[in-house]
């Protein structure tokens, strides 16, 4: 077994051709509207021809209101159906398997973008910059909306031909938000306990394996433990989470510590990494899928030796066009940044991307 051997969903009968998937990443090159734009259907069909078993679409919001960012791809209009079945058509055709990562922005999405003052599962306040940003309680009513727009994603993603969907748990999102204690405070059956906080996410999971078949895969991306300024997050209650989730049916568990090869911060001292840890506390049926800092064969091969099934490739990907092709030499070293607006084209990348990439220090240097 390899980092190039097919693996069998056990649940759906999907087949991902080999253990390399190509992650979720924002990259700003749809619509204002939502709809699929050229640059992003270029951007994923490239990877898919790469050869990634697994193409993950950027996160894609399923409601206005959840929108994280300018020109993100939505899943939440019969406007957005006819280019995500172009992108689901175009993405099987190359022999991947294709998901929509699904999401709610939360706190973290801007008024600048939605028009609405943001939501969460407490009311906050949230630096950004040099903005603050005042954030108001999520009602019952829009989280029961919340539930049935997941649920509505899913749907459209199932009928526009995608193999199945990730919902986003991961990140300081919303399901991220009613998971942390930092900022849920509700006292309602929403909140306090790690059963109420874990709830939301729960409820979304088993609502959109109860209405779909079960040959359409449904993930889950979560994030193990605190980082940057996303506090709140308990790595037991990760694990344990984990095991809850693969119980009610999610089809794989995506974790994200943003290096794959650490050792939980609670546990700094500890024998086992984080996918050690995971892997014990999954089913044997329910592979894990693990992101940060996987750029060369031997990364992804201790990965899977560690007991990863699927390794998530981000930063990798995005200059190296041909990454998986380009790993079965042993001995190949990519491109590591920073790198120039005219690599970035050259890769396949869009405007909107490079633009986007630019923000993040030491990424794009151009003369």
């Amino acid at each position: 077994m390899s980092i190039f051997s097919p693996y069998t969903f056990l649940h759906s009968g999907k087949v991902a051709k080999n253990r390399l998937v190509l992650a979720a990443m924002t990259n700003l090159q749809s619509q204002a509207d939502g709809t699929l734009g050229n640059d992003e259907f270029n951007w994923l069909i490239s990877r898919a021809k790469a050869g990634f078993g697994i193409i993950i679409t950027c996160a894609a919001y399923v409601n206005p209101d959840g929108q994280g960012w300018k020109n993100e791809l939505g899943i939440s209009d019969l406007k957005h159906a006819a280019g995500l079945s172009k992108l689901a058509k175009g993405i099987k055709a190359e022999g991947s398997l294709a998901i929509v990562q699904i999401f709610h922005g939360g706190a973290r999405s801007p008024k600048e973008i939605t028009g609405k003052q943001p939501w969460s599962a407490s009311a906050h306040s949230m630096q950004l910059g040099q903005q603050v940003i005042d954030v108001r309680e999520g009602t019952e009513a829009e989280i029961q909306q919340t539930i049935l727009d997941f649920e509505n994603a899913a749907q459209m993603a199932f009928e526009a031909g995608f193999d199945g969907v990730e919902i986003h748990g991961a990140h300081g999102y919303l399901l991220h938000q009613f998971l942390s204690t930092h900022t849920n405070q509700r006292s309602d059956m929403w909140g306090s306990t790690f059963d109420n906080r874990s709830r939301l996410l729960k409820t979304i999971l088993i609502n959109i394996k109860a209405a779909l078949p079960p040959t359409f895969l449904v993930g889950v991306r979560l994030s193990p433990e605190d980082k940057y300024t996303y506090k709140g997050i308990d790595f037991d209650e990760s694990l344990t989470l984990a095991q809850e989730l693969a119980s009610l049916g999610a089809d794989y568990i995506s974790v994200s510590p943003w290096d794959a090869f650490k050792k939980p911060e609670k546990y700094p001292d500890g024998e086992k990494t984080i996918i050690e840890l995971f892997k014990e506390c999954l089913p044997a049926e329910v592979p894990m899928m693990i992101a940060g800092e996987i750029w060369t064969a031997a990364d992804a091969e201790k990965a899977m030796e560690l007991g990863s099934e699927f390794m998530a490739i981000g930063k990798a990907a995005i200059a190296n066009s041909n990454w998986p092709d380009a790993i079965k030499d042993q001995d190949y070293q990519p491109a590591k940044p920073p790198y120039t607006s005219q690599q970035l084209a050259q890769a396949g990348l869009g405007p909107g991307f490079i633009d986007y990439l630019k923000l993040r220090p030491g990424f794009v240097v151009d003369a």
